[in-house]
């Protein structure tokens, strides 16, 4: 497939990516400038964002806990994943059991430097450059069939990534998802969110301004429909497709989305 191109190694720090944006709002000190030059941009037309993106690094947390915890999974993959924060997939997974295998997938080259670096002590967890839409490059890869057993279940994460990539009949969302679903055991979990705004002119503002600040690294903000259309053919837990600090919070005080010109929206599904 034509996604399977050799990546770019070289980090340019004065175009924003989506990786370093969401680096510095959740605190992050692997970011430059220009990426925290774009986040008090895009905050002037969505000051929700910091807080968005709080409550979806928290709602990766407890997806990962419950399917390790209540559904036993033992092995992750996890597409476009970003750079190491706190409390990361296999940090998670691996205090319910440290045997719970990790692999990580991004395109941009420092996530590949930083992730390395904090995961060399750790066999059972990689990190691999790739796109997330090449899927044959990702599946085949050496370290993900030394660390995935393709014929049990799998967690798949597209946590926050799918607005990244344009739609395509062979490379958007709809079709990742199919080719993903197809190598996938009975059993295996499809955990997917994404920004939406059901505002027309929020989507258009942030698509345009995302696009244009990351120089083309963008695909569209999306409606609540269109991610439900990614969950077709699978049984989706309780409860159900939310705002993501919706899901199965850890208690009534959970800090909440306050405002609701973009939110997060997704959920977990399993392939039957």
């Amino acid at each position: 497939m034509h996604m399977e191109k050799q990546l770019s190694t070289k980090i340019d720090a004065n175009v924003p990516t989506a990786a370093r944006m969401y680096d510095h709002y959740l605190g992050g000190k692997d970011n430059y400038a220009a990426d925290r030059a774009a986040c008090e941009e895009l905050d002037k037309v969505v000051p929700s964002t910091r807080r968005l993106a709080l409550n979806n690094r928290r709602f990766l947390q407890r997806v990962v806990r419950t399917l390790a915890t209540d559904y036993g999974i033992r092995q992750f993959l996890d597409h476009g994943s970003g750079l190491p924060t706190q409390d990361n997939v296999h940090q998670v997974a691996q205090r319910v059991d440290p045997r719970t295998h990790v692999v990580y997938v991004d395109n941009d080259p420092m996530v590949l430097v930083h992730g390395r670096a904090l995961l060399e002590q750790d066999e059972r967890t990689t990190v691999i450059h790739a796109d997330l839409r090449a899927t044959d490059q990702i599946f085949d890869h050496p370290d993900t069939r030394r660390l995935i057993d393709f014929s049990e279940p799998v967690a798949v994460l597209f946590n926050s990534v799918f607005h990244c990539i344009p739609d395509s009949e062979t490379d958007g969302p709809q079709a990742v998802v199919q080719r993903v679903s197809e190598r996938l055991a009975p059993g295996s979990f499809l955990v997917m969110c994404q920004l939406v705004s059901e505002d027309a002119e929020v989507r258009e503002f942030v698509t345009d301004f995302m696009d244009k600040a990351t120089q083309g690294h963008w695909g569209r903000v999306r409606q609540e429909k269109d991610v439900a259309a990614l969950f077709e053919g699978t049984d989706i837990l309780e409860p159900g497709l939310v705002e993501v600090s919706g899901w199965r919070p850890d208690s009534e005080v959970a800090p909440r989305q306050l405002t609701q010109e973009w939110i997060e929206f997704g959920g977990v599904g399993r392939l039957r």
